[in-house]
């Protein structure tokens, strides 16, 4: 069950069942928050409403081309929206986060102690938790780029990367138990070349905006997803690969990612939404290419719909001093 949202003549979210190339809005015209939200209330799972979409059915195509696509989940308030991460999470991706560092680097070595530990003990089996994962902060919802937006990218930031990931998409209910919505592919944009001058700085390489979508995928996530991101320069490919990811292609299972990113309270706040993305191996950064103001990155994977597109675009040089003022 694919689910996306975009907006109506109103500029409302309304969310919609993805069938093929056709859109079937919600009945209601809720937004996949409130459906979400109806659902918990009325106890019946995300994966048995597709009843519900009995609205008006239209192109995907044309919402794409009309530029209404929205991503599939957001909060009416973006501030009650987590963007988060993991790393380290796939094989491989220690070699491909080395690659940004000298080999007697300390951050060389402490990648792949991570990793390494993640491997021994991040896919526990019972009541027990594994190994903790890497985590960082990306932003809340004012960073999420809609399907098809620009990509921006600030004037200060040193490189524009993509980085092909799942995220996984979730709402608190109101007794604070995390609902999984389910999964989207995603592009956790990050500023590798930051990272490289000190992995110390990978906080500062995260804080960029990302996109997800357009699809929604309801549920778990397959165990093995393999896509391939491309980047387009004036209409031509300048760089392909594929990617692998779910539980099948990485050291740590989703229960212990789950585990270890809820079980802070902070992160259980009846009503909240939260987006992790959950690493990769791939990087067109670890190849040497170098994404350009104006490429279009386009990433897809089987059974997630159609390819998440978004154009990079960059802010003048912005080296001026911030200044703050007295109060």
């Amino acid at each position: 069950m694919l689910l996306v949202q975009f907006r109506d003549a109103n500029g409302a979210a309304v969310c919609g069942l993805l069938d093929g190339d056709i859109v079937r809005a919600h009945a209601a015209s809720r937004s996949t928050y409130d459906h979400v939200r109806d659902c918990l209330a009325a106890g019946q799972g995300l994966i048995d409403s597709a009843d519900a979409f009995g609205g008006a059915a239209m192109g995907f195509a044309d919402l794409a081309a009309g530029e209404r696509l929205l991503p599939p989940l957001t909060h009416p308030d973006p501030r009650r929206c987590l963007v988060s991460g993991t790393g380290l999470t796939h094989r491989g991706s220690a070699d491909t986060r080395a690659l940004m560092h000298m080999p007697d680097d300390a951050a060389a070595s402490d990648t792949m102690r991570l990793f390494t530990a993640g491997v021994k003990g991040g896919r526990p089996a019972g009541d027990a938790p594994g190994v903790l994962p890497e985590w960082f902060y990306k932003g809340d919802g004012d960073s999420i780029v809609a399907p098809g937006a620009a990509m921006p990218s600030p004037g200060f930031a040193l490189a524009d990367g993509e980085e092909p990931e799942l995220a996984m998409l979730y709402v608190i209910d109101n007794n604070g138990i995390p609902r999984r919505i389910g999964s989207a592919i995603g592009n956790e944009f990050s500023d590798h070349e930051t990272e490289r001058l000190n992995y110390l700085y990978l906080a500062h390489s995260k804080l960029r905006d990302c996109s997800f979508g357009p699809a929604l995928r309801v549920g778990a996530p397959p165990a093995d997803i393999h896509g391939e991101t491309r980047i387009l320069r004036a209409g031509r490919e300048v760089w392909r690969k594929r990617f692998a990811t779910g539980e099948a292609n990485m050291t740590h299972n989703l229960a212990n990612l789950e585990h270890h990113h809820f079980r802070y309270a902070r992160h259980c706040r009846p009503g909240d939404v939260h987006v992790h993305f959950l690493g990769t191996a791939v990087l067109s950064f670890a190849d040497g290419f170098m994404v350009d103001d104006g490429d279009v990155i386009e990433i897809g994977a089987d059974s997630y719909g159609p390819p998440l597109r978004n154009v990079v675009r960059r802010a003048p040089d912005g080296t001026v001093m911030t200044k703050v003022q007295p109060a």
